[in-house]
């Protein structure tokens, strides 16, 4: 209850002093990882504080249960009518270990995705005040790359984006990242014509810093069953701790002013066709990636777990 009274004071503050919630796209490769059932959970915890107004989701993940599920975790935020866009023709499509299960074993209802991705987002763009978006994509550049190969759809990111915040990448030079390896071409195609700001949350952010099991454990605790605790129990054999990349990228997204990470130089983000990725600081350059140290660690994992963790309004 006292946390329930604390985010419901936070909203009538942010709507007091006029703060208007920022318009956000969530673009995720749901059900390759956990990581991003725990990077929505944030985001509908951001929402019910005034901070952030999410407009839609697009999937990644070529495979149903992918926008079932985040239709799912949205319907018990009770937010089920955000529109979901899916993939056509993705890179992955594998079922993969979460997503039907955590549906099945707790009876959640869903729905199917009811748009193309990249019909949505256009259509989600064009309805958005200019300079208004901030983009989260949590997985493959699929999406972003067919929506730039769109007529108009470059200048219409230029006109309605203010930032793209991404996990991908990988700078400190260990291989080629997940995100990128899956579908270089679409990644190659986004750091050469995205026309705004671009800040990479890379493979090493969140690597160090590891969601706890204790908090699946405890911290969902007010609710009997929850969709993402079931996500992340039939993921992995429980209990475990797992790593934070897509969160990492959602708190900077949603408080990039916060001090929670580090900016690089601007620059520019090369990648090349194995997917291996590299950073060249240029004067002038849009692009930039986030640093950590040991106490913004600290600070990254109480924040991310207070937003995971917050109990529906």
């Amino acid at each position: 209850m006292k946390h329930k009274l604390m985010v419901l004071f936070l909203a009538l503050a942010a709507a007091l002093f006029g703060a208007q919630p920022v318009p956000v796209i969530f673009d995720t490769d749901m059900g390759n990882d956990i990581d991003d059932a725990l990077a929505l959970a944030m985001l509908h915890a951001l929402e019910s504080r005034g901070e952030i107004k999410l407009v839609a989701v697009t999937l990644t993940k070529d495979n149903p249960w992918a926008a079932r599920y985040v239709s799912a975790v949205n319907t018990f935020y009770g937010r089920g009518a955000i529109p979901l866009g899916a993939v056509k023709d993705g890179a992955t499509k594998q079922e993969g270990k979460y997503t039907r299960q955590a549906i099945e074993s707790g009876g959640w209802k869903w729905s199917d995705a009811n748009a193309e991705a990249v019909a949505l987002l256009e259509r989600t763009l064009k309805a958005q005040a200019d300079g208004s978006v901030v983009v989260i994509q949590v997985g493959f550049s699929t999406n972003l790359a067919r929506l730039l190969a769109e007529p108009g759809g470059r200048d219409l990111i230029a006109k309605k984006v203010k930032l793209l915040s991404l996990m991908a990448g990988d700078f400190t030079s260990h291989g080629p990242e997940y995100n990128v390896r899956e579908d270089v071409k679409a990644c190659q195609k986004l750091v050469a014509e995205w026309p705004g700001e671009m800040v990479w949350s890379g493979f090493e952010v969140g690597r160090t810093i590891k969601y706890p099991a204790r908090s699946i454990g405890h911290d969902f605790g007010w609710a009997p069953r929850h969709p993402v605790v079931d996500g992340y129990k039939h993921y992995m054999k429980f209990p475990y701790d797992r790593e934070t990349w897509d969160l990492t990228a959602v708190l900077y997204a949603a408080r990039p002013e916060a001090g929670y990470f580090t900016l690089s130089e601007p620059g520019r983000v090369a990648v090349d066709d194995k997917g291996f990725t590299k950073f060249e600081a240029a004067a002038g350059g849009r692009h930039r990636y986030l640093k950590v140290d040991e106490v913004q660690r600290a600070r990254i994992l109480e924040a991310m777990i207070w937003l995971a963790s917050q109990p529906a309004r």
